[in-house]
């Protein structure tokens, strides 16, 4: 009988690890990029019979082949980062914000309203600093909301916060048809085109620069906040257990809110920066996407913001690089989606051998 359910068992055993060396897991994350660099090469030779080292010298091109392309890749990165930022508080605490998308154009929205509305009515410095509290504010109260149902009456704000992202592009939707220019558009246009009202200084020759400056800024703050303050540490309590924080003391309802406060606050900031101090304009496509791909920055950085630089540049250069192979090569921007899904997919499916291992079963034969 035992001889019969040793038969049975299976050939390979998923067993989760108890820890791994950090070295050991940045090797595993390595070699997995390698493996999607290879595939994406035999894919492109089959498929466009184009040499994959030109594909891959195009894509590098496309980030670095130019000093306007640096900052631009620059400014993708800095804009995707925020973003993460404002995510990464909530995730910790496991409250699973996928609202980012939502709250950033709400933020957009409130600074388009005022570069509007105050443009020319008032000093450029104080129509700045109004711009800044009214995205501010306009992010953090978008959070608020769900926030405050999930606090109260345990709503899923997963749900509740993906719908707000649709509520929040109507109603830029909505706005947009209000101040279109020239009229019968459907484009809103470059806001204050001729007087700058409300458009970020540059410093330098350089476009981004501030951009780039502030999120920096915001970066160290976050990581600062997150390891050393009493409220870093009272809402990763909450994230591990309810119950645990409950007991000793922590008042669970009110870190839900000063939390996602805190999360919409910084994706006002990104709408501030993009309206601001990018694009001058706002759309239904300002946010780009941006507040589902910062879930992935801050889950492949394990919610560390000096790491999450790192996953940021990866996603930017990728993008970028991307976009170019598909100008250079001619080929349809599918194709480029494709190999930019490839390597993502092998990235994340690195972190399954980062955090379990494949035991195999051999079976041994009985010796009378």
């Amino acid at each position: 009988m035992a001889d019969k359910t040793k038969a049975r068992e299976p050939l390979v055993h998923i067993v989760k690890r108890t820890g791994i060396a950090g070295y050991k897991a940045w090797i595993i994350r390595i070699l997995s990029v390698v493996a999607a660099l290879v595939v994406c090469a035999l894919l492109t030779m089959f498929l466009t019979h184009q040499n994959p080292i030109q594909v891959y010298a195009t894509m590098i091109k496309g980030s670095f082949g130019s000093s306007r392309r640096f900052w631009m890749m620059l400014q993708n990165l800095a804009m995707l980062l925020c973003v993460a930022l404002a995510v990464t508080p909530a995730f910790k605490m496991r409250f699973w914000n996928i609202g980012a998308e939502g709250q950033v154009l709400i933020g957009g929205l409130a600074t388009a309203a005022c570069m509007i509305l105050l443009g020319g009515k008032i000093p450029n410095a104080l129509l700045i600093l109004v711009m800044i509290i009214c995205s501010i504010l306009a992010g953090a109260i978008w959070a608020l909301i769900p926030a405050f149902f999930k606090a109260h009456f345990n709503t899923n704000e997963t749900l509740f916060t993906l719908m707000m992202n649709y509520v929040g592009i109507q109603l830029v939707s909505y706005f947009t048809i209000v101040w279109e220019n020239p009229k019968g558009s459907g484009q809103i246009g470059i806001i204050n085109q001729a007087t700058h009202a409300g458009w970020f200084p540059k410093i330098g020759n350089f476009d981004y620069l501030l951009n780039v400056l502030i999120v920096l800024a915001l970066t160290i703050a976050m990581f600062v906040y997150l390891k050393y303050s009493k409220h870093g540490y009272e809402l990763a309590v909450v994230g591990e257990s309810e119950n645990t924080a409950r007991y000793i003391g922590v008042n669970v309802k009110k870190v839900v809110l000063r939390t996602m406060f805190l999360s919409g606050a910084i994706c006002g900031i990104a709408g501030l920066l993009l309206v601001g101090s990018t694009s001058y304009t706002i759309s239904t496509k300002t946010a780009g996407g941006r507040g589902f791909t910062a879930i992935m920055v801050s889950w492949l950085a394990k919610f560390n913001p000096i790491y999450m630089i790192l996953t940021s540049f990866l996603l930017a250069f990728l993008e970028r690089g991307a976009n170019e192979i598909a100008t250079v090569f001619g080929l349809d921007q599918a194709f480029s989606d494709i190999l930019t899904g490839i390597i993502l997919f092998f990235i994340i499916g690195s972190e399954f051998f980062i955090n379990y291992q494949l035991k195999f079963h051999h079976s041994q034969k009985e010796v009378k």
